[in-house]
């Protein structure tokens, strides 16, 4: 295996394996996955899952059981089942699932980049079963569409205007607002400028985050509105034009709309984005001309993410030598992309995920997961990491040792790594210390 094939299995995708082929030609292999719609929106798994509007529905139903339950005095009545939970479970297999075997893994790392920007967190706001259709719904479809597209699709969806709490915010001077005395909640204003589009460096206001979060009053949500379950309510929506960083927009609806138009194509949104994807595949400090380089691509062509991740592959920077540490769901990945197919089994994501320390789609806070080393490096992490890579070893006691290791890292297998495969007692411990070595924690 080239050096240049295994950064593009590694770097821009989720790990090799003895079911990968090692391209021939890296560039061309990874430009081709950016063609086309998302092949994982293709399968009948994914086409099976519930739209956005079906896990409202699924949601509203939980509460309005758990209610009845409490009312009739049994809260620990045991036949009770969280739709809600058997939503989030089919989903997250099937996205994890997909990433262990997909063809084309540097999409499916976009995927990820992508929904970790636009962070949308089961841990609060009734999202447990819309993060997955939130995904699906917002992220995926426009991956290698515009920048543009993405905001307005995520924005707008359920599982944002839950998680972020906007489904319920009122203009004080709406009808609604007038006769409740209900009022404004400032989170997706707030949000949707510091981290999904211009972020701080462009020096908006307090002013301005408040006009742009009455802009956003009346997005809500109804199961009754297929397929995500958006609905805009007028009498929520605070009446008269609003101010962004100098900009004046209408009220209504279509405000709300040309202001994020506006915010997802503003110079400083650009930086921050070039800024981000360096440093999520480049490296943790990113180089300055990097960053330089994709901000002018995505300045030139509008938010064109097909083109910007083109410009990407193409960086210098970006194939010299791994130093990028996995993230945990990162690294499961790439152990189970390294093992042989037919050993894989029933892996427990979830588990192995909270131990881990990353669980799936559980993000802390609105920023996401951190992309640098010293926050997935502490010592109580890398154990959780050699415990995982241990016990799932065991599961391979037929397995070639150096095979896989030559499968997973070619080049970049050191020799100190080689030897001590060589002299492990058995055929499990050799492959665990594969998956501990230093070469294989990195991307």
């Amino acid at each position: 295996m080239q050096t240049a094939s295994l950064q593009a299995l590694t770097r821009f995708g989720l790990g090799g394996g003895p079911a990968e082929t090692p391209p021939a030609d890296p560039r061309a292999w990874l430009a081709a996955q950016l063609n086309g719609p998302d092949p994982a929106l293709a399968t009948p798994r994914f086409q099976a899952l519930p739209n956005g509007a079906s896990a409202l529905a699924a949601s509203r139903a939980d509460f309005a059981a758990r209610r009845r339950i409490l009312a009739a005095g049994d809260p620990l009545k045991g036949h009770f089942r969280s739709r809600s939970s058997a939503a989030f479970i089919a989903d997250a297999r099937a996205a994890l699932d997909w990433a262990v075997i997909t063809p084309a893994p540097f999409r499916e790392r976009l995927v990820w980049f992508w929904a970790n920007h636009f962070t949308v967190s089961i841990r609060q706001g009734g999202t447990l079963g819309l993060v997955g259709p939130f995904i699906r719904e917002a992220i995926r479809p426009h991956v290698t569409g515009r920048f543009t597209d993405m905001v307005l699709a995520a924005e707008r969806h359920p599982a944002m205007l839950l998680y972020l709490s906007n489904a319920g915010s009122i203009g004080p001077q709406s009808p609604l607002g007038r006769r409740t005395g209900r009022g404004l909640n400032e989170n997706l204003g707030r949000e949707c400028m510091e981290l999904h589009t211009v972020g701080l460096a462009a020096r908006y206001t307090q002013a301005d985050v408040t006009s742009m979060a009455k802009l956003l009053t009346g997005w809500s949500v109804s199961p009754d509105r297929p397929p995500t379950g958006f609905l805009f309510r007028p009498r929520a929506h605070e009446p008269g034009p609003q101010t962004v960083l100098g900009q004046g927009f209408p009220p209504g609806e279509e405000g709300g709309l040309a202001a994020l138009r506006f915010l997802s194509t503003y110079p400083t949104t650009w930086i921050s984005l070039a800024r981000k994807l360096a440093r999520h595949f480049v490296a943790d400090d990113p180089p300055p001309r990097a960053v330089r380089r994709l901000a002018s691509v995505l300045a030139e062509t509008d938010g064109d993410l097909r083109a910007t991740a083109l410009a990407l592959i193409d960086l210098p920077e970006a194939w010299e030598p791994l130093n990028k540490l996995k993230t945990p769901l990162e690294y499961m990945v790439s152990v189970l992309r390294a093992t042989p197919p037919s050993a894989r089994g029933a892996t427990p994501y979830f588990a192995i995920l909270r131990k881990l320390g990353q669980p799936l789609w559980a993000a802390p806070l609105p920023n996401g997961w951190s992309d640098v080393a010293p926050d997935w490096a502490a010592s109580d992490s890398v154990l959780g990491r050699i415990d995982f890579g241990y016990s799932h070893a065991a599961r391979l006691p037929e397995a070639d040792p150096l095979a896989l290791a030559d499968a997973a890292l070619g080049p970049v297998l050191r020799p100190e790594t080689v030897t001590a495969i060589c002299r492990a007692g058995s055929r499990a411990e050799a492959v665990s210390l594969l998956f501990a070595a230093p070469e294989f924690q990195r991307r």
